[in-house]
């Protein structure tokens, strides 16, 4: 079983989401209506997956994120926005989250990315990894981005090719069908990039590969 942790301040929000992850390999164990009280519920029912509303009273979902995180057995983390506040969703990949989604998005869309970060694979769609490109070219510290392109050359030539369609939100299915491989050797292949480059998630390699791609548009 996957076990959820909802974070939302809107009671009616949190149902929603309670009827939708209604599969039976998934368990809503809890709920919380602000960042604080997530990181308690979190150490009380030890979540696999928490989603994050990122805009809440008191401790917002920027700062939850960053503490569950730091707990010995963190949770993965989605974050949940409407994406009206680009910088908030820059500053969700820099606490940790391995995750976005639109509150708008559709209940299959919540359903697969809760999956893929139980997996460890994360969750990046084409319009989460549109919002975050676009912000890293307005972000002040694009001038990270030489040490972004240094620290791609760790990686082989395919993993660089298959980190580049992870920042357009591809999945590992669709990766697979671009490159005429098995969907087992793409995830071998993301696998040693990420721990090549130190990362646990899909999202951190797709802000190293934009952020490398900012200083070649600018060169």
């Amino acid at each position: 079983m996957i076990r959820v942790l909802v974070v939302d301040d809107d009671p009616m929000v949190r149902r929603l989401l309670r009827t939708i992850l209604r599969p039976d390999d998934i368990d809503v164990v809890a709920e919380a209506g602000d960042g604080d009280d997530a990181v308690t519920q979190a150490q009380a029912h030890h979540p696999d997956v928490v989603l994050m509303d990122l805009r809440m009273p008191r401790v917002d979902g920027i700062r939850a994120t960053t503490l569950l995180r730091a707990l010995p057995s963190p949770p993965g983390v989605i974050a949940m926005t409407s994406f009206d506040t680009e910088s908030a969703i820059l500053d969700a990949v820099h606490a940790g989250a391995a995750g976005f989604l639109a509150k708008d998005s559709s209940p299959e869309d919540i359903v697969a990315a809760v999956r893929a970060v139980a997996l460890g694979d994360g969750w990046l769609s084409a319009r989460a990894a549109r919002t975050v490109m676009a912000q890293l070219n307005t972000d002040p510290v694009a001038a990270a981005s030489r040490e972004a392109q240094l620290r791609l050359q760790l990686l082989t030539e395919r993993e660089v090719e298959i980190a580049r369609a992870v920042t357009e939100g591809t999945s590992n299915a669709e990766i697979a069908r671009q490159l005429f491989v098995s969907e087992a050797t793409v995830k071998t292949h993301l696998a040693r990039a990420l721990e090549k480059l130190g990362m646990t998630n899909r999202v951190q390699l797709a802000v190293v590969v934009a952020r490398a791609g900012v200083e070649c548009s600018s060169a």
